[in-house]
């Protein structure tokens, strides 16, 4: 190891004062993603820090819906090390999942310095530069995982502007109380949207639009066929091979809100719409006034804070082998889509490419 790097040792770049530190590894992201590496990299005894921009631990599950709950027991949920301590139901609630990563960040004594938003960060002297809105922080490896759920994503539909109801994205959805009495429409075929869907039409009426017809896992596939799944392409990826799952997992997932709301038969969708007008809602044949709109659109990649490193493609991706950029070879990627690793933006899945990614980092330091 570097005889100048050695001398800002794990104590000096926890407690520094400086507004400029300097870390053998920096993560950017206090979420799932980067507590799961950084406790690979704590049980290797590499110098490490996380900035993480909200005030709270919890990552993403801070701005998710009140009522959101994971797809899998907390067996099948939890992060490297330390189980999620029992939960009231069988599916952890957010609330729970908020406990218990800020309960998991105090226990490995993770060091994060907190309402610490990257801003740009740059390449010289084999080093990468970290401006902050705390100052400049320096690292010899870069690990980003911020996620994407600060950059929601709204299709430009003819006419959005012209909405004079309400619209929000499913990013800033809380619970259904404000849309009570208001007619909704949700769009969006995922996941988000047949949740969210389903706790709104139980206090107003609902219109639920979507691309293509909505398709369903069978109910009793959750989570744990995914953790499963994960695990098999996760060993056939290190044997070099290539794993056919046995189901679609863009499925919906059947939670018990959205067998609940199958039920009901307010899971009818139709396809999308040419135009916006006003609060007018125009298909060729039909149209329909609404007062509000639940975006479940997704969210675009979040890498703004890279675009000086060049290494951003015209996807808005980076080309990574496992999670490590090729063009950047001291810049790791985790938790941003299946381009990062098998289902790495999940609970579920992010364990595995984390592990991998640590002992790389740990290669490259050493």
């Amino acid at each position: 190891m570097n005889p100048d790097w050695e001398l800002t040792g794990f104590s000096d770049c926890l407690t520094a004062k400086s507004t400029n530190m300097h870390c053998d590894v920096i993560i950017i992201g206090g979420g799932q993603s980067g507590l799961a590496v950084a406790y690979f990299l704590k049980k290797a005894e590499v110098h490490f820090l996380i900035l993480d921009a909200n005030e709270t631990p919890g990552g993403a599950w801070t701005h998710t819906w009140d009522s959101l709950k994971l797809f899998s027991p907390k067996e099948y949920s939890s992060l490297p090390g330390w189980m999620m301590p029992k939960t009231m139901d069988t599916y952890p609630t957010k609330e729970e999942i908020i406990s218990y990563l800020s309960e998991y960040e105090k226990r490995y004594e993770f060091k994060v310095r907190r309402s610490t938003k990257v801003e740009n960060v740059t390449f010289s002297d084999n080093v990468f530069h970290i401006q902050t809105s705390k100052g400049e922080f320096s690292s010899r490896a870069l690990i980003s995982a911020t996620g994407n759920w600060s950059h929601p994503y709204i299709p430009d539909y003819p006419g959005i502007e012209s909405f004079k109801g309400d619209q929000i994205h499913s990013a800033h959805y809380l619970n259904p109380e404000k849309f009570r009495e208001k007619k909704v429409m949700v769009v969006g075929g995922g996941n988000s949207a047949a949740q969210i869907l389903a706790e709104v039409s139980k206090v107003t009426k609902t219109i639920w639009v979507t691309k293509e017809p909505p398709e369903y896992l069978p109910d009793h596939v959750d989570g744990r066929y995914l953790f499963e799944l994960a695990t098999k392409k996760y060993q056939a990826m290190l044997k070099g091979e290539t794993l056919k799952e046995a189901h679609d997992l863009a499925k919906i997932v059947m939670v018990d809100s959205v067998k609940d709301a199958r039920e009901r038969g307010v899971l009818t969708a139709y396809e999308p719409f040419q135009e916006i007008r006003g609060q007018t809602i125009l298909w060729k044949d039909r149209q329909e006034n609404v007062d509000s709109i639940i975006w479940c659109t997704g969210f675009r990649n979040d890498l703004s804070h890279l675009s000086s490193l060049n290494v951003i493609n015209s996807a808005g991706k980076i080309d990574v082998a496992n999670s490590r950029s090729i063009a950047k070879p001291a810049l790791w990627l985790l938790g941003y889509g299946d381009w990062t690793g098998f289902a790495a933006a999940t609970l579920i899945g992010i364990q595995r490419w984390a592990k991998l990614a640590a002992k790389e980092v740990c290669e490259f330091i050493e």
